[in-house]
């Protein structure tokens, strides 16, 4: 399973140009999920994104998580992160979990991130999304378990 992880200051995903899905001070998250994932992963994952300590202290460290500033979660569901390009131009996504199976895991993922006590909003899986975001710092991590 892979994330890419963003501080935000505000996150939003449209979907046919109606707003689906919308988050202020928090984490943009778009996950892909591999042919190889299962729960265990999705659930370890949630964890350690909700816990990340990528927020500021009162000395401006980077030592607060998500939780601990009361910020959301936007998550997007984003098979081109298993895209191969070693070999010519055109992307494979062979790597990537097949969308029945995909669907099924991202929806495991929110359930476990809001398990984890957070604010989670969503986009639709499959569809054609429009993602508008403002990174803060600019903060951006990618997670693979």
């Amino acid at each position: 399973m892979r994330s890419l992880v963003q501080r935000v200051s505000c996150a939003r995903v449209e979907v046919g140009g109606k707003v689906v899905g919308a988050i202020g001070a928090g984490l943009l998250v778009l996950l892909g999920v591999g042919s190889g994932d299962d729960a265990a992963r999705a659930e370890a994952l949630a964890a350690k994104v909700a816990k990340l300590r990528i927020f500021g202290d009162e000395a401006g460290k980077m030592n607060r998580s998500v939780r601990d500033v009361g910020g959301a979660a936007l998550v997007i569901s984003q098979f081109t992160l298993y895209a191969d390009a070693r070999r010519g131009n055109r992307p494979s996504y062979t790597d990537a979990a097949p969308p029945e199976r995909a669907e099924k895991l991202y929806g495991h993922f929110v359930t476990a991130l809001k398990g984890q006590g957070l604010e989670v909003a969503t986009g639709v899986f499959g569809a054609d999304m429009q993602v508008s975001l403002t990174n803060d710092g600019p903060v951006t991590l990618m997670l693979e378990l």
